[in-house]
């Protein structure tokens, strides 16, 4: 099968370069080895209970973005948020929170990205296998299919990129030499409300958590939900344990940071991120070349936040619709 452009992942690098070539008049194909669209903008959904357990809100810093941010909140997909925030420890990593506008999209964290592929030719669980370029792009998908596209963008983290690319590409040693941290995100459904005295908190020491957040605290969520993220050296040490054993380990240590006893639990799990922020983001925007028409995009290159995947995205979707 023969496509004119193919697009791996269906993140907001993604779904944002999809569009803007979609928009161009090309005709684009989205393949995600996931059962949804996303990316770490996921949404858990567990007993009833919703969990927002990778990016936890936007911020917009471009003058672009903040009118990309404007239009969502038209459309009813985006809402401000405005927790009750605490800094435990170091407060000079983050200045004055409270002076920050934090962006939620509703009712779940993947809304936007859900919305965007709504339009799109979007092919869910579907993993490339091989990867080949012989004039043009040749793909075999983990179910054997094959399929052929005279433009690629690939926005998977970088190390899954590289070996994609192999190990002969020029790219493959630039990329497959960016380090990310991982994260393990514990999620926490209590029987009754618990209140710390705050809707979320920065973590600033050498303790398992570094961010914790009431998840129903966010506009469109209900229910009495906690997202802990792990430090990055905590979820390096426990990244292969049992997804109950890291919840419990992180309820444990939620108990500790309050002082008090947590009520008693619905229900709790983990999920681990193992590319969840690049230590050292490349702040490229995009990586292109022009005689094998491939544009490489994510966050990692552009700032390791939604506004980066969505700046990144966005470039180099209109970088590969200009591409013959």
């Amino acid at each position: 099968m023969s496509i004119d452009t193919l697009v791996i992942g269906a993140g907001w690098a993604g779904l944002t370069a999809a569009r803007a070539m979609a928009a161009a008049g090309r005709k684009v194909v989205v393949l995600e080895k996931s059962r949804g669209p996303g990316g770490r903008s996921a949404t858990r959904r567990r007993d009833g209970a919703r969990f927002d357990h990778g990016a936890q809100y936007f911020t917009a810093r471009s003058a672009a973005f903040g009118r990309q941010l404007q239009q969502w909140q038209d459309a009813g997909l985006v809402q401000p948020w405005r927790p009750k925030l605490a800094v435990i420890g170091d407060r000079s990593a983050h200045g004055d929170p409270e002076e920050v506008s934090r962006f939620v999209a509703v009712p779940g964290m993947n809304a936007v990205c859900r919305h965007y592929a709504a339009d799109l030719d979007c092919r869910f669980e579907q993993r490339v296998a091989e990867l080949e370029f012989d004039r043009e792009w040749r793909l075999e998908l983990g179910s054997g299919e094959r399929l052929q596209a005279r433009r690629l963008l690939i926005t998977a983290p970088p190390a899954q990129t590289a070996a994609l690319l192999g190990e002969p590409d020029p790219l493959h040693d630039p990329i497959a030499g960016i380090a990310f941290n991982p994260c393990v995100a514990g999620m926490l459904s209590f029987r009754k409300p618990f209140d710390p005295g705050f809707d979320a908190a920065f973590i600033n020491h050498s303790g398992a958590l570094s961010w914790v957040a009431r998840n129903s605290s966010k506009p469109g969520r209900e229910g009495n939900d906690w997202v802990l993220h792990a430090s990055a050296d905590w979820s390096r040490a426990h990244l292969e344990a049992p997804a109950e054993e890291q919840a419990e380990l992180l309820a444990a240590a939620f108990g500790e940071l309050v002082g008090e006893a947590l009520p008693e639990t619905a229900g709790c799990t983990a999920h681990r991120w193992r590319y969840a922020q690049a230590c050292y983001p490349l702040e490229r925007g995009t990586i292109t070349d022009a005689e094998r028409r491939l544009a490489i995009a994510g966050d990692w290159l552009s700032g390791s936040r939604v506004e980066g995947a969505w700046t990144s995205g966005r470039k180099a979707g209109e970088w590969l619709a200009d591409i013959d």
